[in-house]
């Protein structure tokens, strides 16, 4: 336990107020991570996490306002209703309509998401570089929007995309040419998740293959992989799932046994963060020892 004396230290009628967002928020690592890597820099914040529905975000924005609060981040399900309160959005937001990080700038609010930032970047970790490459991904909620966004403004040639052919089918069309209109001579394919023949065919023909659906995922889905003909895996493939719970899915598992280079969630959601905590403080996270306090 930090001694108290500390506390007082560190806590000062200077300090500058950040929070986590969305419902619910009490599972939430990030005020751990947040307030000691704020800690080890010497940095004069404090982050906590409030519980906050959709119909209560335009108030919070206010209160940030008032407050004068550094920033802070949007999780679930706050994220498409805290960016129409920004006073601008950054490039991959604006593309996306939803942001996960604020920063305040002197009154100033402007609203980013990191997510697909956390994805490129957990590659990078793991040296992969997406320049150039081709990427098929399974799903097209928030997380797959995200890594598609931002992969498409980081370089990646040719996106795949496979999705639910439901109500919400024609959102991963419109977001399809949303991104071809942002990044001129990219190509975006959307194809129906059930069409396991030609997913196969396109993770065949990827570089990199994510998962960013929740299948794979415990308690319920722990035991499923989005990949149902595993003729798709070859050595020399990238595999990445977003899901981090369980730390390897049964997609890593069998990827891996074919050959392919395999990454996990956890990282993308470390890196996420370290993107968000460049942006409110301008310092970068003493990664390395939050990887070993709260990642390992």
């Amino acid at each position: 336990m930090e001694d108290i004396s500390k506390i007082n230290e560190r806590v000062t009628g200077k300090t500058r107020l950040l929070a986590l967002i969305g419902s619910p928020v009490g599972h939430s690592g990030s005020p751990s991570m947040y307030n000691y890597s704020f800690a080890r820099l010497g940095l004069d914040y404090i982050y906590t996490a409030f519980d906050v529905k959709e119909d209560g975000v335009k108030q919070y924005i206010d209160a940030m306002r008032l407050l004068n609060m550094k920033g802070g981040n949007v999780t679930m399900p706050d994220k498409i209703e805290a960016a129409k309160y920004m006073d601008e959005l950054s490039p991959a937001a604006k593309i996306i309509g939803a942001i996960n990080t604020i920063v305040n700038d002197d009154g100033k609010l402007t609203g980013h998401i990191t997510d697909g930032e956390g994805f490129v970047n957990n590659l990078k970790d793991h040296g992969v570089d997406i320049k150039g490459k081709k990427i098929t991904v399974a799903g097209g909620g928030g997380a797959a929007t995200a890594i598609q966004v931002q992969c498409a403004l980081d370089g990646v040639r040719e996106i795949s995309v496979f999705n639910k052919k439901d109500s919400f089918f024609e959102r991963t069309l419109a977001m399809a040419d949303k991104i071809k209109d942002a990044v001129p001579g990219i190509t975006v394919n959307v194809y129906d998740i059930d069409d396991t023949a030609k997913m196969t065919e396109e993770i065949k023909s990827s570089d990199i293959f994510v998962n960013a659906t929740i299948v794979g995922m415990n308690p319920n889905l722990a035991d499923q992989s989005v990949v149902k003909d595993l003729s798709a895996f070859r050595e020399g493939l990238v595999v990445c799932d977003a899901v981090y719970n369980p730390e390897e899915t049964k997609l890593l598992k069998e990827a891996k046994a074919a050959g392919c280079t395999t990454i996990g969630g956890k990282g993308m959601l470390l890196w996420q963060g370290v993107s968000a905590f460049k942006l409110f403080t301008g310092e970068d996270m003493p990664v390395d020892e939050v990887k070993a306090k709260f990642y390992s």
